[in-house]
């Protein structure tokens, strides 16, 4: 018996016939990273697909001790392909692969493995990292691809947090939501045309992006204001986390959710940490530095757009989220995302976000331990913090989880009020 899996190429003949299948996240981001990949040539499609198959699935073919996004993602792909989303002989399938200490490391060994298993031996399984790891030669991650990937990382950001700040207040209701939309369609068009991308332009489209937001006519009536922090993947995952954002919505909140660039920033930084620790040669370190750099100049275009209008909340750079962090824990914490949960909780419960749920999936160990064990220094910090932790995985009731965000929001209210009469 082995354990080898089949490893089908995805040749450069494939980029014309095949779909590229991709789980989704951050709604505005990855609707730009599908429109940029379908102006690249590719033919790419999120998957949208929900329901209780795709949890079934993911037990079915991946070992219940897997961590619950794994389950999920690769239970989503398989429900693509086996219910005719997708053609199996025109299909492949794109997976992140960080080379970290997370498990996440092994997704695609895990989803060939899983379709193998469910007899889909010949679909393609696409690694996306920049670290080399198991390139193929249909899929070219080069250097103007990325940069329009991250710019779009940088500009889904933006657009996160002014519409966040917007929609719960708007006069007329789906009015942010339009332009959202608006303005991914023109920057698309601009990626598309080549263009967009650049420093330059891109501080003009944030001063703009940010100007055409402040224009919206709203009525602030004071509201509940929670954020979101976890683990990555169920933090940004509507499948993961069954609509967190659209339940707080619904109870008429307004909700904040850290930007994916702080992640991107705290990736590249953890190595330039530990040759800092624990020594190395400068030249291994060469390649994250020059990505840091590069990503913070992104960050503080964003920044400084937001920064013009005072209505809105300008998020935390990455220095200030770091030493945030350096208050509570070491920044050689680095797995289940390490120090900086502790510093996007800071970061919330200092600019008036103070109810927070920290999300944790099942698996995900290190997570679970540093969310909950710095919780309590949180609330010794800033008294006024309102913390829970939701647990998800494929035994939790939805009901349960709603239960535990009701007794949240219904303290976050009592504490509302007594801000209101006094």
């Amino acid at each position: 018996m082995t354990n080898r899996v089949s490893q089908p190429v995805f040749t450069r003949e494939m980029k014309q016939t095949h779909t590229i299948l991709f789980p989704n996240m951050l709604d505005i981001h990855f609707r730009f990273l599908e429109n940029i990949l379908n102006a690249s040539g590719y033919h790419a499609m999120r998957l949208m697909n929900e329901g209780a198959s795709i949890c079934e699935l993911g037990l079915q073919y991946v070992h219940n001790d897997t961590c619950y996004p794994a389950l999920l993602t690769i239970g989503q792909m398989l429900d693509a392909l086996l219910n005719g989303m997708a053609d199996p002989d025109h299909s492949a399938l794109i997976m992140p692969q960080t080379g970290g200490g997370c498990r996440a490391s092994n997704y695609v060994f895990l989803l060939r493995k899983a379709l193998d298993a469910a007899g889909y031996q010949q679909v393609p399984v696409i690694s996306l990292n920049i670290s080399g790891l198991d390139s193929q030669p249909g899929f070219d991650l080069n250097l103007p691809l990325l940069r329009k990937m991250l710019a779009a990382m940088a500009y889904g950001d933006l657009l996160m947090a002014l519409s966040n700040q917007t929609s719960p207040y708007e006069t007329h209701k789906g009015q942010t939501e339009e332009l959202v939309a608006a303005w991914i369609n023109e920057l698309s068009q601009h990626f598309n045309e080549g263009h967009g991308y650049d420093l330059k332009t891109m501080k003009r489209n944030s001063a703009k992006i940010a100007q055409s937001f402040h224009q919206i006519p709203v009525n602030c009536i004071p509201k509940i204001k929670c954020g979101i922090v976890g683990e990555i993947y169920v933090k940004y995952s509507a499948l993961a986390n069954n609509h967190l954002e659209d339940f707080l919505k619904n109870n008429d909140c307004e909700v904040m959710v850290p930007g994916i660039m702080q992640f991107l920033l705290y990736a590249a930084d953890m190595p330039i940490e530990d040759a800092r620790r624990y020594g190395g040669r400068k030249s291994s370190q060469l390649m994250s530095i020059a990505m840091f750099e590069f990503l913070q100049k992104y960050e503080s275009l964003m920044l400084d757009a937001v920064a013009q209008y005072s209505e809105f909340t300008v998020p935390a750079s990455y220095k200030e989220l770091k030493e945030l962090g350096a208050e509570m824990i070491s920044t050689g914490c680095k797995m289940g995302e390490g120090w900086l949960l502790s510093a996007e909780m800071a970061e919330l419960a200092s600019k008036g976000y103070d109810n927070i749920i920290c999300v944790q999936p099942f698996g995900c160990l290190p997570n679970h331990i540093i969310g909950k064990a710095m919780m309590g220094r949180i609330q010794k910090k800033y008294p006024n913090a309102n913390v829970t932790a939701i647990d998800y995985d494929a035994g939790s009731a939805k009901v349960n989880q709603e239960n535990r965000l009701r007794l949240l929001l219904s303290i976050a209210q009592e504490s509302l009020q007594d801000q209101f009469e006094s």
